[in-house]
């Protein structure tokens, strides 16, 4: 089996309305979009979130990577991530084109399952066939306030949950507390509360003194209470709080990962498959934090990370945002997208890793 082609291009899917993070406003959602096609007639499938830089992720798949890969073993996945890797070690390693691996790297193991006709978490070694999930929301918007917050989490109690999480650190801390108090009282104490505030904070006094004022409300975690590449300032925060500090999902490769533990810097890893390398360095990641017991909660993409979670000892959760909130939109394109059933979402059964984009869709939304 050959590598006959590889295509990448951005798709650009606008919101409603604007939502804000804890430090941005958003109005729409940009992805790269990455397909590896056999000379037998097998695709793969692989994507990455932009972040305004869609289009650049796809010139390097196809500028950058292609050529390594035409005429290559598709199923040769350990080598070919090696091969991307050191091929563009001097501008990659993170970023644009370690996003660009991921890509090709999760499309390559769609057509490995494929070729071997089982789905993507059997052929990992099936742990599981359905993992929890949780709802992550709480986002900003003109027209939401604590009502509107409130009701928001009613919504995924209704839906089955018992974990949810909210955004916090855009406005001041009182201002936080309280809004972290209405959701802890609307959920109860039987639940579990996860907050997310996106590394706004710039200093350790500052992150501690506000995650500290909501340690009353009993959350689980607070990912990125600062900037992902302050290790060290996350690390003295994370020592010095009652619960602990969860990040990864800006973070590349294994040995980012590894110092995040090494360091103290964080207790539960959220490694992304669609930034951290694809799938094979997500396994990486995985497999190095069970040695030390340490939970996995990955960022966003369910469709893919369900799978993920499902063939893995150390798995927590998967986060899953309900589209009509707005905010990630990705399942537009989706043909057949997972949904949790009372807080459970069950694997797919199909062979690959069973996200099947619509291609009408994907057209639609298509940037040239």
């Amino acid at each position: 089996m050959e590598i006959a082609h590889v295509e990448s291009y951005p798709i650009h899917i606008p919101l409603e309305s604007p939502v804000s993070f804890s430090n941005r406003t958003i109005t729409y959602r940009d992805h790269a979009i990455t397909y590896v096609r056999t000379e037998s007639g097998l695709e793969g499938v692989g994507y990455s979130l932009g972040y305004e830089g869609a289009g650049l992720i796809s010139q390097a798949v196809e500028s950058l990577l292609e050529p390594m890969l035409v005429g290559e073993d598709p199923r040769d996945t350990e080598r070919l991530w090696h091969e991307m890797y050191d091929g563009t070690l001097q501008i990659g390693r993170a970023g644009i084109v370690l996003r660009a691996i991921s890509t090709v790297d999760i499309a390559l193991w769609d057509v490995k399952a494929k070729a071997a006709d089982q789905p993507l978490s059997k052929l990992l070694g099936g742990y599981a066939d359905a993992v929890p999930a949780y709802a992550s929301g709480g986002y900003y918007r003109d027209d939401k306030d604590r009502e509107g917050l409130r009701g928001e989490m009613r919504r995924y109690l209704a839906e089955g949950h018992d974990v949810v999480k909210m955004k916090v650190g855009r406005r001041s801390v009182a201002e936080e507390v309280d809004r972290v108090a209405a959701v802890r009282d609307e959920i109860g104490d039987d639940r579990t509360l996860l907050l997310d505030a996106n590394g706004v904070w710039s200093s350790p006094t500052e992150a501690i003194r506000a995650c500290r004022s909501f340690e009353p409300y009993g959350p689980y975690f607070i990912e990125e209470p600062v900037m992902i590449d302050e290790v060290e300032t996350m690390a003295t925060v994370n020592d010095a709080l009652e619960y602990p500090v969860a990040t990864g999902e800006l973070e590349g490769t294994r040995h980012n990962f590894a110092r995040l533990h090494d360091e103290g810097a964080a207790s539960v890893l959220q490694p992304d498959a669609t930034v951290c390398g694809g799938i094979t360095e997500w396994l990486r990641i995985a497999n190095y934090a069970a040695a030390y017991d340490i939970p996995i909660a990955p960022h966003y993409n369910w469709n893919l990370h369900a799978s993920l979670l499902g063939a893995i000892e150390n798995g927590l959760w998967i986060e899953y945002f309900y589209r009509d909130m707005d905010v990630k939109v990705f399942d537009d394109v989706v043909a057949d997208p997972l949904e949790p059933d009372d807080g459970t979402i069950s694997l797919p059964d199909t062979p690959g890793h069973g996200v099947s984009l619509d291609k009408p869709a994907l057209q639609e939304f298509k940037q040239t």
